[in-house]
């Protein structure tokens, strides 16, 4: 029994030390020596103070700025530290009952936008975080927006435009639109 009992103890304070003190201290000192602006969460820096992240979403309400995918995260939407879905069916009645409430809402801050609402302005993602909507659903809130600010329709689109991440090499993933660089974009090329 002891020729058994002690490789097992000192094996498992070696896997110990290994997995749980020297491969961390490497990843997290590759991590900030490569990745340093990633590993530091991806914040957005306005005048020396924190705006945002590049890979959270936030809440914008008002009319004159661009809207964000739902939050389905608690106690409060776009809280990064409770990150999920709202695990809801497709035939759950809560979820029908809150994506009609959010058409609703669309439609009310816009009455006369004849386009169809896309699907992620009325729906939370998987993590109920994203940081980005569809060029469509950037493109359905633009008339609210040039309204509100008083702009021309067309700056506001072209920014949109500006603002459009492509499919990374041109073919992985979908283009997409940041929120808080569009707004950001917003305030500092088209203020009012």
């Amino acid at each position: 029994m002891k020729t058994l009992v002690r490789p097992a103890i000192s094996l498992l304070l070696l896997l110990t030390l290994v997995t749980g003190g020297l491969y961390p201290a490497v990843a997290t000192g590759l991590a900030q020596a490569l990745f340093a602006h990633q590993a530091h969460g991806s914040l957005v820096v306005d005048g020396g103070q924190a705006v945002g992240s590049e890979l959270i979403g936030q809440g914008f309400s008002a009319p004159k700025y661009f809207w964000p995918r739902p939050s389905a995260t608690s106690p409060e939407p776009y809280n990064g530290a409770n990150s999920g879905g709202s695990n809801l069916g497709p035939l759950n009645p809560a979820l029908q009952d809150a994506v009609k409430a959010r058409i609703e809402a669309l439609r009310a801050a816009d009455p006369g936008n004849p386009l169809s609402v896309p699907v992620d302005l009325v729906t939370a993602s998987a993590s109920g975080l994203d940081p980005h909507i569809s060029p469509a659903a950037a493109r359905y809130q633009a008339a609210r927006v040039a309204r509100v600010r008083q702009l021309p329709l067309p700056a506001v689109e072209a920014l949109i435009d500006r603002c459009t991440e492509r499919p990374l090499l041109g073919f992985l993933g979908e283009e997409r639109v940041s929120v808080l660089a569009l707004n950001r974009a917003l305030d500092q090329a088209l203020p009012r």
